[in-house]
């Protein structure tokens, strides 16, 4: 599947109407990789398969040493949260994740004490006042994600999936179930550090339905496309992104 742009997209959406055929074939490509014929191909679709076994074992031993090895630098940068205003370094967030399991989601703070979400109903925009200056930093760079690798050793996150959204999210006012079909079939495998929407460009705010359905559609493709080696290609394209990335808030 050729990936279409977030400019080409965004584009379109700047001229009355045109976006109507690229949505309507999103919309049909959605409904395509969500057959069965698709979650067969999901690496945590069966218990017990080699596929599920593979990318288990894959993750969290990277996720193990990638701990041991980023440990100093995540110590600086509680430690910089701490400086710069006050409240703990690590922040909690209800996400929804594999089969629909709600579980606490680990990150960084990057917004003041005081006005975090934990359920994600108001999302952070940019030059958000709740963000501070350093907060700023983590979130554009994704720095703020580290602590999810205890996410990934505990088997509630995989280094690449979907990535997992919080209860009360929605896309202009509407949850995201009510804007695309069977938005659902993206908890059939464990949600991801990063993934294939985000190094894409797809990431940040969901201002509108469009922003939703890009996600899933590559969610989608990500699924039905999986192996070990396709893992890999995210988790370098996320590398080489964290510090080029203007969807980012």
């Amino acid at each position: 599947m050729t990936p279409l742009r977030r400019d080409l997209v965004l584009s379109a959406l700047s001229s009355p109407g045109q976006f109507a055929d690229i949505e309507a074939a999103h919309l049909a490509e959605l409904a395509r990789m969500q057959s069965s014929d698709c979650l067969s191909h999901a690496p945590t679709n069966e218990p017990g398969s080699m596929a599920q076994a593979g990318k288990a074992v894959f993750d969290r031993a990277a996720a193990t040493l990638a701990l041991i090895a980023l440990f100093p630098l995540m110590l600086v940068i509680g430690m910089m949260i701490r400086l710069e205003s006050p409240g703990p370094a690590l922040f909690t967030q209800e996400r929804v994740g594999f089969r629909r399991q709600i579980f606490k989601c680990y990150k960084f703070r990057s917004m003041y004490h005081h006005m975090q979400d934990a359920r994600g109903s108001q999302q952070a925009t940019r030059d958000d006042v709740r963000v501070t200056k350093f907060g700023r930093f983590l979130r554009r760079s994704s720095l703020d994600e580290l602590p999810q690798l205890l996410n990934v050793v505990k088997g509630e996150m995989a280094l690449v999936g979907p990535r997992p959204h919080a209860p009360d999210t929605k896309a202009a006012g509407r949850n995201f179930a009510d804007i695309v079909p069977n938005y659902d079939a993206r908890h059939c495998v464990r949600p991801g550090i990063t993934g294939w929407a985000q190094v894409n460009g797809w990431r940040g705010e969901t201002r509108c339905a469009e922003d939703i359905q890009m996600r899933v559609r590559y969610d989608m493709d990500y699924i039905r496309n999986w192996s070990i080696g396709f893992d890999c290609k995210i988790i370098l394209l996320t590398l080489v992104r964290m510090f080029n990335d203007d969807t980012a808030v």
